[in-house]
């Protein structure tokens, strides 16, 4: 191991006070275009946006208020945008226009490329989605992150579609995408979206993106069988519930919600990522048949005491960073049993904070087998 792990992933989810580089792949996905905050849709934010400061359960949550629904007069107009694309060759398979302004679908011509297999058109102007429908029997991706649409329209015939990405736009309900039965990949990151709905026949979904919208209730998921990623940060819900058909999920992603409680997730055997951290908890019961954890990110909750964590064997990161954990022997009487254990957080806790000079030889002694605490290695492997 020559690098630093990074922090779990997480839509909009804060980091434990580090300032270590918190997204996986974020090395990897550097040239992407991402929207004024750095968040690209795809991956998660840096977490560095919310308060690390555990929030407190006894007070209540005030809603942010709502943006009008007034959007303002419309965007500029810029010329017709027939010459972008002159000099790409007509049998192109992948089509890419990034922040060039591009408010007319129709005006690109999109008719001339009879082999499109791959068309993103992210950080544009574009209101209303337009694509020829000869494109029907070859188009799979379509990139529209960060434009202004308001409505999904314009799909009907696009059925060989396996990833469709309409996050940072203005859309409101999601509608007219259950015929597209191939889809794998789904993204809806940053809109206006208060229900979870008009999924039904989506089952080959692999993974969908809902965080930092509007949601206020887990529902309308349960045809989605084949579901392995769910992503649900920074919207406003305080219960986990509707995941019993999901078996399959591997990550869920529910940060920065307003869940003072772990429940839920007795169905979800093979369930291996909880990012759960910047909601409301004061313990982790309800993590019992989830035995094949292998990372779970707490951290900013006001937890004290380290609990429920007996039967995670195949655990290999644990985030606890910010929380309220004043007990080394709890940490020791928790974790170190955790064989494949490697990597622990627990910056920004009392026990941190009260001794920050012997916390991390405190922390070896309790769990020896790991080798990485907080952004610090301790062991070289």
């Amino acid at each position: 191991m020559n690098e630093q792990k990074n922090a779990p992933q997480g839509e909009v989810d804060p980091a434990a006070a580090t300032n270590v580089k918190e997204t996986r792949d974020e090395e990897a996905e550097d040239h992407k275009p991402r929207d004024s905050k750095g968040w690209d849709g795809k991956l998660r934010l840096d977490k560095v946006t919310l308060g690390d400061e555990p929030r407190d359960p006894t007070v209540e949550v005030q809603s942010e208020p709502e943006e009008s629904d007034d959007e303002g007069p419309p965007p500029e107009q810029l010329p017709a945008d027939e010459d972008l694309l002159d000099d790409t060759p007509e049998d192109e398979e992948e089509i890419e226009l990034v922040h060039c302004k591009v408010s007319d679908m129709d005006s690109l011509r999109l008719e001339r490329f009879k082999q499109m297999k791959r068309l993103c058109l992210r950080q544009n102007r574009i209101e209303a989605i337009s694509i020829p429908k000869d494109a029907a029997t070859t188009l799979t991706e379509v990139d529209l992150y960060d434009n202004l649409i308001a409505h999904i329209k314009g799909l009907d015939a696009f059925t060989e579609l396996t990833s469709l990405d309409l996050s940072f736009n203005k859309i409101k309900h999601i509608k007219r995408l259950n015929h597209l039965t191939k889809l794998k990949d789904l993204y809806f990151v940053q809109n206006k979206i208060s229900t979870i709905e008009n999924l039904e026949g989506l089952t080959n979904l692999r993974q969908i993106e809902l965080g930092a919208n509007r949601v206020r209730e887990v529902q309308g998921l349960e045809t989605l069988v084949g579901l392995e990623e769910l992503w649900l940060g920074k919207n406003k819900i305080t219960e986990i519930k509707g995941l019993d058909t999901l078996t399959n999920l591997k990550i869920l992603s529910i940060q920065s919600n307003r869940l003072r409680s772990i429940t839920g997730l007795e169905k979800l055997v093979n369930l291996e990522e909880l990012h759960i951290s910047h909601n409301l908890l004061t313990d982790l019961s309800g993590l019992e048949n989830n035995t094949n954890l292998q990372v779970i990110d707490i951290s900013a909750n006001p937890i004290e005491h380290l609990t429920g964590l007996k039967g995670l064997a195949h655990l290999t990161e644990f985030w606890a960073s910010n929380c309220k954990l004043s007990d080394f022997s709890e940490i020791e009487k928790e974790l170190r049993d955790k064989e494949e254990l490697e990597t622990v957080y627990f910056e920004g806790n009392p026990l941190q904070r009260s001794q920050p000079a012997l916390y991390r030889n405190k922390v070896r002694l309790a769990l020896p087998q790991v080798v990485q605490i907080d952004a610090t290695f301790v062991k070289q492997v």
